[in-house]
């Protein structure tokens, strides 16, 4: 059985390959996840695809995207990246 990735995790992930948060995109991140209602999952996707499309953590990028994934229930990573494409808000 694979076992669930938390945010916390993710973002440890990220550390040890070289990518560091500020106090400010963490909390972005909590802030998000907060406001939004979302599971782990859907961050961690949201999290993935504004690194991936921005380069660089954007916060409203983050939250707003986050809030899409919410409101069309996408919560795998596949699903999220798709509908990013489908939408133009992320370029393979």
């Amino acid at each position: 059985m694979k076992v669930k990735q938390t945010v916390e995790d993710y973002i440890e992930f990220l550390q040890q390959k070289g990518f560091h948060f500020g106090e400010e995109e963490l909390g972005f991140i909590s802030f998000g996840q907060m406001y939004s209602g979302t599971m782990d999952e859907q961050v961690i996707a949201a999290i993935e695809i504004t690194l991936k499309g921005q380069r660089y953590f954007d916060g409203s990028y983050f939250i707003a995207l986050l809030e899409q994934l919410k409101e069309h229930n996408i919560i795998h990573k596949n699903d999220a990246f798709q509908y990013a494409i489908q939408r133009g808000i992320f370029v393979e």
